[in-house]
């Protein structure tokens, strides 16, 4: 009986060598699985974030708009020459200025084709382009970087091709696009105004609102950063943001810190049960048409 307590302690010593290994193995396993995830979602992000379609549904000519096909070059850093495609989209109603539109994430120009048509009923002339990926415009995977020079390749288009005044020029952009377009606006202070609806503050924080990723150092891996709380500061002209009290993607809290950290002269207008996408709901709703209105009068007022 004593000989076997002497050998228990001894068993045990041998054992506890054996536990820490297979230990050590695991979270070694571990770690590994979670360092592969991390560089998973360091390459497929854009994938996650941009959802481009190439097929177009819908175009001008399908609303009976009068209307010009439009394709930009891009100088790419490679000697490349890749062509984004838009609509120059006239209006035939006493002008309120001229709108270049920027769109969200998803599909394409087509998607968007009604709420141009909306605007010219209101007053505008839009200029609609897709970004390099979407649509029928040339490129791969869209990135953060390249659709700020697409956006700025619009900006040039209208400025240097069809001689706007940038006084005359309005800045929309929805959802992803209002990023892009308060990008925009940092570089070009001269614009008229600026319309940001249903928009988000960052990249960073939709991206924390995700359970699924809450694990993972988003801070460190997200390279798409549109970081449009931090720039919104910056800003020198007009600016009217706008957002649904109903939208299921982003939340209107969203658009009222960016109103908040954004300069005077500024306007929020949350439209009652309006979801995200654009539509009837917003243009349907006086205060969304009168917003806008204000907007054009208060840039009007500031240039006599």
């Amino acid at each position: 009986m004593g000989r076997r307590n002497l050998r228990h302690p001894l068993l045990v010593r041998r054992l506890l060598p054996l536990g820490r290994r297979l230990t050590i193995i695991l979270m070694g396993g571990l770690a590994s699985v979670y360092i592969l995830a991390c560089l998973v979602l360091l390459v497929v992000q854009k994938h996650l974030i941009f959802k481009p379609t190439y097929v177009i549904q819908k175009t001008p000519t399908d609303l009976n708009l009068r209307y010009q096909e439009v394709w930009l070059p891009i100088q790419t850093g490679f000697g490349k020459v890749e062509r984004i495609h838009g609509w120059w989209i006239p209006t035939n109603k006493p002008k309120l200025g001229t709108l270049l539109y920027l769109h969200g994430n998803g599909i394409n120009i087509g998607a968007n084709v009604n709420q141009a048509r909306r605007f010219g009923q209101m007053g505008f002339s839009v200029l609609l382009m897709d970004y390099r990926g979407y649509g029928r415009s040339e490129g791969g995977i869209p990135s953060e970087s390249r659709m700020y020079q697409d956006a700025q390749t619009a900006w040039n288009y209208l400025v240097k091709k069809r001689r706007v005044p940038a006084s005359q020029i309005y800045l929309y952009g929805h959802s992803l696009g209002g990023a892009v377009a308060i990008e925009l606006a940092r570089r070009h202070p001269e614009a008229a105004g600026l319309i940001v609806q249903s928009s988000f503050t960052s990249m960073q924080q939709m991206v924390e609102r995700q359970p699924k990723f809450r694990l993972f150092p988003v801070k460190l891996l997200l390279t798409q950063r549109f970081d449009s709380v931090a720039k919104v500061k910056s800003l020198k002209m007009p600016v009217l943001f706008v957002h649904g009290t109903a939208d299921p993607y982003i939340p209107a809290a969203m658009s009222k810190t960016l109103y908040t950290k954004a300069p005077q002269p500024k306007q929020l207008l949350l439209v009652s049960e309006a979801k995200h996408n654009n539509g009837d709901s917003f243009f349907n709703n006086i205060r969304y048409r009168h917003a806008i209105r204000s907007l054009v009068e208060l840039t009007r007022s500031r240039q006599r």
